[in-house]
């Protein structure tokens, strides 16, 4: 039921961007944008519930977010997976709930409804019609408040969450590799583990688990204290407060949880590794970069760069890998800042008949060139009204709205700062963008895989 963020097809992990909402840096003017900006009010309930308001008297809906401050950048080792698998027990059953009866009674009301999962943070949310807004309210409130856990349904969704590994990673075109560049190759697992393990989590973990440590996860990070619910769309907001106030106040607060800690998480680097893959048909580079936290300054300048280099047809890589010298099929980059650490990710699939070395040679010819000469005045504008278009349209629905607000809180402190998405893509220089290359794509920073097809005819 649930939807993942990790990609089931490799084009989906190609151009997967930032959510919007996040990307830091100073601010500049945004005349002629408001879109970008969103109205709304917070508080905090006396158990440490963060609520966000976002009433829209235009809207037609009514969106029920819920952020828990907990990924699977939270779980230790030999216990990885938990985040994962939380994001399908929390549809199974509470005091008040039968297995699966949270999303009949969403779809009953006429609303959809889903959860997705990263390293820094899981999400519930719901869009209901407005007479149904205390429907999504005491539907979050109920799982938080008295989800129930039994041997059955951990055991049953244990095994939903392996199959999902063996159909969108195991077995899957390039996902062992993908995995390799986002998590096993490029984080330090001695001095970050909580990066340098996959969210969908390890087989071995997942068999592993007991039906005590999984309630404590539970108890530890499903918390008033470490949540975010955030109401965006058709009501009015004292109604909405009373509501609030109806179904999550009796819920009791609980003590903060532990900090997960990342310390010198490139510190190995580099590495390069091969990684032999059945279900390939061509070989694939893939080179990460050690970069920065989704909060740091040099964030907004590395997104400008990633999307130089690798989204779109216009970009350096497709131009010169795909269309001039047709030595790939497929190219992308991706600039992955996250609450820790982050990641600048390149990948270039190769033509029939080009090896991977040829690929190496050329992204990395790209790269040195970009590092030298810098980026010009259009490319830096052209991903400006990117920025602009995108966030634009995702505030067009409570959902968005809600999401913008929610990641902005997450990653900023603040849901003020989603109105900041265009500002600081429009501060970033190419100036900006030269010194980021420079600084963070060095060879030394780097985790190069190569996709090798295994011999013989794939599956």
């Amino acid at each position: 039921m649930p939807t993942h963020t990790y990609p089931p097809l490799l084009a989906a992990s190609l151009i997967a961007l930032v959510a919007l909402g996040g990307l830091p840096g100073p601010a500049a003017s945004q005349e002629g944008y408001p879109e970008a900006d969103i109205y709304f009010v917070e508080y905090e309930l006396e158990n440490g519930l963060h609520v966000i308001l976002a009433p829209d008297p235009t809207a037609t809906a009514v969106a029920v977010n819920l952020w828990y401050a907990v990924g699977s950048r939270d779980e230790r080792p030999g216990r990885s997976g938990f985040a994962h698998l939380f994001e399908h027990l929390m549809f199974e059953g509470s005091e008040n709930l039968e297995p699966g009866e949270h999303p009949r009674l969403v779809e009953r009301a006429g609303g959809t409804l889903n959860a997705s999962i990263t390293e820094d943070r899981t999400n519930y949310f719901q869009t209901l019609p407005p007479e149904r807004m205390n429907l999504g309210l005491w539907l979050e409130a109920e799982r938080m408040r008295a989800l129930i856990i039994t041997e059955e349904n951990m055991r049953r969704e244990v095994g939903v969450v392996k199959e999902e590994r063996d159909l969108q990673v195991d077995n899957a075109p390039y996902g062992t590799s993908l995995l390799e560049t986002a998590h096993y190759a490029m984080y330090d697992p001695e001095t970050c583990f909580p990066y340098a393990h996959s969210v969908i989590g390890a087989p071995e973990d997942l068999d592993a688990a007991n039906l005590g440590d999984v309630q404590e996860f539970f108890d530890v990070y499903y918390a008033p204290g470490n949540a975010t619910l955030t109401v965006s769309g058709a009501f009015q907001e004292d109604v909405a407060r009373s509501l609030v106030d109806e179904y999550f106040s009796p819920i009791p607060g609980r003590a903060p949880p532990p900090v997960a800690a990342c310390e010198a998480p490139f510190s190995h680097l580099p590495v390069r590794r091969e990684v032999t893959d059945a279900y390939a048909t061509l070989p694939a580079v893939w080179l990460s970069y050690g970069t920065v936290s989704q909060d740091h300054p040099d964030a907004p300048a590395l997104e400008v760069l990633a999307r130089i280099l690798g989204v779109g047809q216009t970009s350096r890589l497709h131009e010169r890998l795909v269309r001039d010298e047709q030595a790939a099929v497929q190219i992308g980059g991706i600039s992955a800042a996250r609450l820790g650490p982050g990641l600048l990710r390149l990948v270039g699939i190769s033509n029939q008949g080009v090896s991977a070395d040829r690929v190496l040679e050329l992204l990395d010819e790209e790269i040195d060139r970009v590092r030298s000469e810098g980026v010009t005045a259009e490319e830096v504008e052209r991903v400006r009204n990117q920025v602009r278009a995108e966030t634009i349209r995702g505030r067009q629905t409570v959902m968005g709205r809600a999401e913008a607000l929610q990641s902005a809180n997450r990653f900023y402190g603040s849901p003020a700062a989603a109105g900041e998405v265009v500002r600081r893509i429009e501060a970033v220089t190419p100036a900006d963008v030269a010194r980021v290359a420079e600084r963070y794509l060095s060879p030394s920073n780097r985790a190069v895989v190569i996709t090798v097809p295994a011999s013989g005819e794939a599956p």
